[in-house]
C-alpha cells in the first residue's frame, strides 16, 4: 500500500514537534511534508533577552538540516487556503494534496484592536519588536541618568492569550535596571485586565506576582480594563488613567490565518476535539498549537497538542488506539535576571464559554510554583534542550533525552516549588 501522505503547515513549536514525533513513532511508514513561509524555527521564549543586548539570530534553528536528516520534504511558501473536500491546500505558489492535514499557522497579533495602541506603545511579539524595544529601553534609560524622572507602563489589554512574557521583561527590566543604578529614576507601574496577575495560571502565581511587585516596587493594578491610548495617557474602563514616557504592551491575539471553511471561533482560532487535536467535523485534518481554540497559548502546551495529533494520527495509520491525550499541563520558567519563578499548572475544562479553562487546583502532585536563583539554570537547560532536540529533527516529549530532562525538573521541583 502507498504510505500515508500527511501535510503539516508551520514551523513553529507545534508544526515541529507533529511532525519530528511522527517521524519518531512511524519512521518510514509515512510521507511527510512540511510547509513554512520562513526556513528557520524561531525559539521565541527566549526573545525576551533580546531587548537587552541579546542577538535576534542566536534564537533561530535553520531547518534544512533537521528536515534533511529525518527526510521530511520542505517547502518554503505561504498558504494560502485549504479545500477539505479535495484534500487539498493552495500555496501561493503551487498546490498539494494530502491523506491527512496538520493546521500549525499560529497566531498573530491585533494591537489597532485597541484605539491609540499600535501608534504609541511599543509592542513585544516579533524579534523585529523586540529590538525596538531595546531602543527605547536605551533611551529610557539615558534619560534616567541625566536625571529625568521617567514613566514606565506596562499594559495587558483583554484578549491577550499569553502574558506571560511581559510579566518576564517587567521584571528582567527592575533588575536591569539597578544594576545599572539608575532604577530610582523610573516609576514602573503595571496594568493589566486580569483579575489576578497571570490569572490563566491560578492563584500561586498571583501571590509570587504580587509579592516579587512589591519586593520591586513595581505598581500593579488588576481589573484595569484599557479602552484608548492617547500620546502620554493610557485610558482604563474604570476612569482611571495613567500617565507614560515609555508605554510597552502585549496586544491582543488572533488567529495567523483564517481557513474559511473550517470550524472557528470569533477570533479565528480553529475548533478541536479537547483529546485529539482533530478538527470538528473533518477527521483527517488536526490543528494544533496557537491555530487552535485552546484558550491558552503557551509553547510547552504547544507542544502537548503536537503529541496528542500526532499520536492520534499515528494510531489510525498503524490501525491501533491512540496512547496519547491532550492533557493540558502548562510548565514554564519565568525569567527574572536574578532569579526565576518556576510554574507548572495543571489546567482543566470548565464547560464555562466565558471561561473555558480553570487551574486544577487540587492537583496537588501537578501543581508547583516556586522562586529561586537556580532556577535559571533550569531556564537554561530547557533553552539549550529545545533546539538541541529540533535541530536533531526528534520531538521534545519522546526517547532517554526527554526522560533524563523530565527527572531533573521532577528533582528540581521536589526541593525548589510546592
Amino acid at each position: 500500500m502507498a504510505k500515508a501522505r500527511v501535510l503539516v503547515l508551520g514551523a513553529g513549536f507545534a508544526g515541529l514537534e507533529t511532525a519530528f514525533y511522527l517521524r519518531h513513532t512511524l519512521h518510514d511508514k509515512v510521507d511527510l511534508t512540511l510547509v513554512s513561509d520562513r526556513d528557520y524555527f524561531l525559539f521565541k521564549p527566549n526573545t525576551i533577552y533580546i531587548p537587552f543586548g541579546e542577538d535576534p539570530e542566536k534564537f533561530k534553528i535553520q531547518l534544512d538540516d533537521p528536515v534533511r536528516r529525518k527526510n521530511i520534504t520542505f517547502i518554503q511558501d505561504s498558504v494560502q487556503g485549504i479545500e477539505p473536500d479535495g484534500k487539498r491546500v493552495l500555496l501561493r505558489k503551487s498546490e498539494l494534496n494530502y491523506d491527512y492535514l496538520v493546521v500549525a499557522t499560529g497566531a498573530d497579533m491585533r494591537p489597532e484592536e485597541i484605539p491609540g495602541l499600535k501608534e504609541h506603545a511599543v509592542t513585544v511579539w516579533t524579534p523585529e519588536e523586540m529590538l525596538r524595544l531595546r531602543v527605547a529601553f536605551s533611551r529610557l534609560e539615558e534619560n534616567a541618568r541625566s536625571g529625568a524622572q521617567q514613566r514606565l507602563l506596562f499594559l495587558v489589554p483583554p484578549n491577550n492569550r499569553c502574558s506571560g512574557p511581559l510579566y518576564e521583561i517587567a521584571m528582567m527590566t527592575d533588575t536591569w535596571l539597578r544594576r545599572q543604578k539608575v532604577r530610582d529614576r523610573v516609576d514602573i507601574t503595571w496594568t493589566t485586565y486580569e483579575d489576578g496577575f497571570i490569572q490563566a495560571f491560578g492563584p500561586r502565581l498571583n501571590t509570587v506576582v504580587t509579592d516579587e511587585f512589591e519586593e520591586r516596587g513595581i505598581s500593579g493594578h488588576k481589573g484595569f480594563v484599557v479602552t484608548h491610548v492617547e500620546s502620554g495617557t493610557v485610558h482604563y474602563q474604570n476612569g482611571e488613567h495613567l500617565s507614560y514616557d515609555l508605554l510597552v504592551s502585549f496586544p491582543p491575539y488572533i488567529a495567523g490565518q483564517r481557513y474559511t471553511p473550517l470550524p472557528m471561533d470569533e477570533r479565528g482560532f480553529i475548533r478541536v476535539d479537547p483529546d485529539s487535536r482533530r478538527v470538528k467535523g473533518y477527521p483527517n485534518i488536526f490543528a494544533v498549537g496557537d491555530t487552535a481554540d485552546f484558550p491558552i497559548k503557551q509553547a510547552f502546551l504547544a507542544l502537548l497538542q503536537g503529541d496528542a495529533a500526532a499520536d492520534h494520527l499515528a494510531a489510525e495509520i498503524e490501525n491501533r488506539k491512540p496512547k496519547v491525550l491532550y492533557e493540558p499541563v502548562s510548565m514554564c520558567v519565568m525569567e527574572e535576571f536574578n532569579k526565576a519563578t518556576f510554574a507548572q499548572v495543571p489546567l482543566k475544562y470548565t464547560g464555562d464559554p466565558a471561561r473555558p479553562v480553570a487551574v486544577d487546583t487540587d492537583d496537588t502532585d501537578h501543581y508547583k510554583v516556586g522562586v529561586s536563583p537556580l532556577w535559571r539554570v533550569g531556564k537554561k537547560v530547557l533553552g539549550y534542550y529545545l533546539p538541541w532536540r529540533f535541530h536533531s529533527g526528534e520531538p521534545f516529549h519522546a526517547g532517554l533525552a526527554w526522560e533524563a530532562m523530565e527527572l531533573g525538573l521532577k528533582a528540581m521541583s521536589k526541593v525548589l516549588a510546592r
